[in-house]
């Protein structure tokens, strides 16, 4: 149960019941659609007549349209719904240690151009890039079609009421407000998020059935560093302060190699890509500056690359990310004790390893949880060429839509 909010809440009024109906049938028909208003109205518990009104509304505010008309026994043929996707645009930009992606895509996710670049960490220089290649692409792919906003994801801590970067360690942004100048710059309104919250928040709102995760699961990112977003009852989980999920740096040694936020030891100093590559090449990460760990994270070789070595022989390569198997477990199993989600989503290139490294994983988590049945909590990996991250800030655009309409 949830208790009410006396001093934040939204009063009922006339019209909530039927803005409440019209947004659950708008979701109804993103997940199932194609769908006619007879399956509609069979999915709602509701008369067709009312299901009939929901949907014209739902067309006058051009959320939805009809389609192709189907085949019946008899009687009228049914006429199928679909959510309006195709001619509404985001703009998605990930910005990582290593490189920023910025990607063309419509509301349901699809991708309709892609360009990666080097990052650039100066905040003016950054804006400015990014404007250039934002108006660039709209104008080469754009299809006429409106851009309804641009999403943002970084690898840090990140006020998304106000779109202020809290902190981002690797790219040494703290207290940095871009959201203002990027809108400013491109005319379109622009959100910033946490890049481990945007991936749970395009698996929660992008997919459809099963894909979705239902509605307590954590999602973890491995990539530069380890991005985690957790989602109870439905909504993501942010705290007080905008830090909820930043289990890529809880400590599991005081005294280990250093991390990209300045300390010691986090999991994300044992289990990212840079941690792996390190193993295998040797590297001290205490030792090695910033540009240097940049330059590293630019080379040709990665961790895929690394994989596919472990697949032909190379010893040293498969205990390197055999090592790193065993700390995400580690990682995994005191996440698994904390928030006990109904089950884990995990992406990143490691990940493309996965047949290699999941007993190690299961292994090493299986030893700290706290029960039997939490050792069996399910680990599903997505795919990277699913741009999840991308896709994450294509949800930050796509999914107020969708969401549920508060009361009290």
């Amino acid at each position: 149960m949830r208790k009410i909010n006396t001093r934040d809440f939204s009063i009922a009024t006339r019209t909530t019941a039927r803005d409440i109906n019209r947004r659950i049938a708008l979701n109804v028909i993103r997940e199932h659609q194609p769908i006619s208003r007879a399956d509609l109205a069979r999915h709602m518990n509701l008369t067709r007549g009312v299901v009939s009104v929901l949907a014209q509304e739902l067309m006058d505010q051009e959320l939805i349209y009809e389609g192709a008309t189907g085949e019946a026994a008899r009687g009228r043929k049914p006429t199928f719904l679909h959510i309006r996707t195709s001619d509404r645009l985001v703009v998605a930009v990930d910005v990582r240690f290593s490189r920023t992606s910025l990607m063309l895509c419509d509301f349901s996710g699809r991708q309709l151009a892609i360009e990666t670049y080097d990052t650039v960490f100066s905040i003016r220089a950054f804006v400015k890039d990014l404007a250039a290649r934002i108006r660039r692409m709209l104008k080469t792919h754009g299809l006429k079609a409106a851009c309804e906003g641009i999403g943002v994801v970084v690898p840090g801590m990140v006020d998304q009421r106000t779109g202020r970067i809290l902190n981002a360690p690797a790219l040494g942004w703290r207290g940095v407000d871009i959201r203002a100048k990027l809108a400013a710059a491109t005319g379109l309104p622009v959100h910033i998020e946490n890049s481990g919250r945007a991936c749970a928040l395009a698996q929660l709102w992008l997919e459809r059935g099963e894909a979705t995760g239902g509605h307590n699961f954590v999602y973890i990112s491995v990539s530069d560093g380890v991005g985690v977003g957790i989602v109870v009852n439905g909504e993501l989980l942010r705290g007080r302060d905008h830090i909820a999920g930043e289990f890529g740096h809880m400590p599991l040694n005081l005294e280990g190699p250093r991390c990209m936020c300045g300390a010691k030891g986090c999991w994300e100093a044992y289990t990212s890509n840079l941690a792996t590559l390190s193993r295998y090449f040797g590297w001290n990460l205490s030792k090695l500056s910033p540009k240097t760990l940049r330059d590293a994270e630019k080379r040709a070789f990665n961790v895929v690359d690394l994989i596919a070595r472990a697949r032909n022989g190379d010893d040293k390569a498969l205990s390197a990310i055999q090592d790193s198997a065993r700390f995400l477990g580690l990682g995994l199993a005191t996440i698994i004790n904390i928030v006990n989600p109904d089950g884990i989503y995990l992406a990143g290139e490691i990940t493309t390893g996965w047949d290699l490294i999941e007993p190690s994983v299961r292994e090493a988590l299986a030893k700290r949880v706290l029960t039997e049945t939490a050792a069996r909590t399910p680990l599903r990996v997505t795919s990277i060429q699913e741009h999840s991250r991308l896709r994450g800030a294509a949800a930050l655009i796509a999914a107020p839509t969708f969401a549920a309409p508060r009361v009290a």
